[in-house]
Order: C-alpha cells, then structure tokens, then sequence
C-alpha cells in the first residue's frame, strides 16, 4: 500500500547540485522512517542517508557527510537529498526507501522500495 517515487535525478557536472525527491503516499511520517540508498554498477547498493520516524535522528554515510542533506516536509509527504559538491564517484541510481522503524543504516529496516532516479556526475 506504501509508494515511493523518486523524481530530481540528471547529468550534472562535478561540482554541481541536484535535489532529489521522494513522494510517499500510503504513511505519514509520524509513524514512517525514511532514507536514500544509491548502487552504481557494478557495486553493491549502499546507504547514504536518513531520518527517523520522529524526525530527530538524522544518519549520513561518510562517503557524503558534509555535502548531502536529508529533509522532509511533513505537509507535502515528501523526503529530500540535498546534493552538493558532487563527484564522479556519486553516480549511482538513487534510491528511496521506508519502513516502520526505518531511518539508520540498516538495510534490514527498510520494506518499501521505490524504483530509482539516475543522477550522473561528469568529471
């Protein structure tokens, strides 16, 4: 009944910015954990952030600490990744995802899936 979908991917240059969001229908965040996973080819998927159902925890792999920013808005039901100083490193299928007791690292906590935004960094 959950839905996730992601809009906002593109070609950007490095350096460059882009802000990708998440449309959940089916939750509200007051009982919704959410994060961005990201899988570039031939690697394994990969957290890169996310917020705790309360809103409070926010968590930030060490890859992107400093340069993305996770947010939501609670009115809209939507979740975004501020991407900043992006790298060649950073392309990847971007990923979002939720789940009840959603949020940290764990893959595990995560149910809902949605199906990717292609971001492509240049160099």
């Amino acid at each position: 009944q959950v839905q996730l979908v992601e809009s906002g991917g593109g070609l950007v240059q490095a350096g460059g910015s882009l802000r990708l969001s998440c449309a959940v229908s089916g939750r509200t965040f007051s009982t919704y954990g959410t994060g961005w996973f990201r899988q570039a080819p031939g690697k394994e998927r990969e957290f890169v952030a996310g917020v705790s159902w309360s809103g409070r925890n926010l968590y930030y792999a060490d890859s992107v600490k400093g340069r993305f920013t996770i947010s939501r808005d609670s009115a809209k039901n939507t979740v975004y990744l501020q991407m900043n100083s992006l790298k060649p490193e950073d392309t990847a299928v971007y990923i979002c995802a939720g789940g009840v007791v959603a949020g940290t690292p764990r893959s595990s906590n995560y149910n809902d899936w949605g199906q990717g935004t292609q971001v492509t960094v240049s160099s």
